[in-house]
């Protein structure tokens, strides 16, 4: 961690004044937010583990799409940070009656909110919200576009077990075409000069892929072999409005991430997986519950993680 801190000693603040996707983001600012994570987990250790950075901040979370870690981990590191908090359910809300984003969003600012923290079902609606109102947007997650605090904590978690990441080879397996994850893990990892593999059946994979310069494979034994640490995506049926693949039985043969897999490797790699985890299907209990898996790390580091990208925009928030 001493080289990335040394990195961090020259920006103090974020580029950009939300946090929309790891497209926008610079190499500098995810060096800084991991940077910033790393302090802030310390912190969460303490016997108080609350501290007054956002003692002066009203945020609001703004769930368009059901979402359990995700919330509670923002929910959480809002509270760590001593924020001022208004949860809102799309549900439970006038949207239902037909109300507008813009129009929900306006009558929230009306209650004089700094930031909103928004996950919607339709890719760009962070990017539209940030065009038309002055708070700071995070977002939490839009359709299938990007989900930049899950990428963000991944990298952390990664960077705490591989240490520079710099030149490490990642592996993005599963149900890439429906997945948020995926993109911003890509940029991400990229931005930090990591060697960046995609696997999966042919359907999951989007072809556009390629003009970002990762690799693509459909052998999951060789791209494990080549890995040091595989991320495993969720099948995610919700979002699948046709057959992609012939059952889940034959996904699972093709692609599942099981421990007789694991054995035939030259080395042991590191597993992960966003969830929630389909069991059984894109990885086995055996192995998500196992010494080479950090599942329940990520979980742990998304609080940070997020107290860090609240922390980071609130400052800039103050000095613009």
């Amino acid at each position: 961690m001493a080289s990335h801190n040394a990195e961090n000693s020259e920006q103090k603040f974020l580029s950009q004044p939300h946090l929309l996707g790891i497209k926008y983001l610079t190499a500098a600012d995810i060096r800084l937010i991991l940077h910033s994570a790393a302090q802030f987990k310390e912190v969460l250790q303490r016997p108080i583990k609350k501290v007054p950075s956002l003692r002066d901040l009203t945020i609001v979370n703004l769930f368009f799409e059901n979402s359990t870690r995700t919330r509670i981990s923002f929910e959480l590191a809002e509270k760590r940070l001593s924020a001022d908090i208004i949860n809102f359910s799309a549900s439970a809300s006038s949207v239902n009656k037909g109300e507008t984003l813009l129009d929900t969003i306006n009558n929230i600012l009306a209650m004089k909110v700094d930031m909103v923290v928004m996950r919607h079902p339709q890719a760009g609606a962070a990017m539209f919200l940030s065009q038309h109102i002055s708070a700071s947007i995070v977002n939490a997650g839009d359709g299938t576009h990007e989900h930049p605090t899950q990428a963000l904590l991944d990298a952390f978690s990664l960077q705490e077990i591989l240490g520079n990441l710099s030149g490490k080879k990642i592996a993005i397996i599963g149900d890439i075409a429906h997945s948020r994850v995926a993109l911003s893990n890509i940029f991400c990892l990229q931005k930090l000069g990591v060697k960046v593999r995609i696997c999966g059946p042919a359907t999951l994979i989007p072809r556009y892929l390629e003009d970002l310069g990762v690799e693509i494979s459909h052998n999951i034994d060789d791209t494990l072999q080549w890995c040091d640490a595989a991320n495993v995506l969720r099948i995610q049926l919700e979002r699948q409005h046709i057959r992609y693949f012939p059952s889940s039985r034959e996904y699972t043969q093709y692609f599942g991430v099981n421990k007789a897999r694991l054995d035939r490797l030259e080395k042991k790699i590191v597993i992960m997986h966003p969830g929630p985890i389909n069991r059984g299907v894109e990885i086995d209990s055996d192995v998500a519950d196992s010494q080479q898996s950090i599942i329940l790390q990520q979980v742990e580091n998304g609080v940070a993680v997020r107290m860090a990208v609240l922390y980071l925009l609130a400052e800039r928030l103050r000095k613009h």
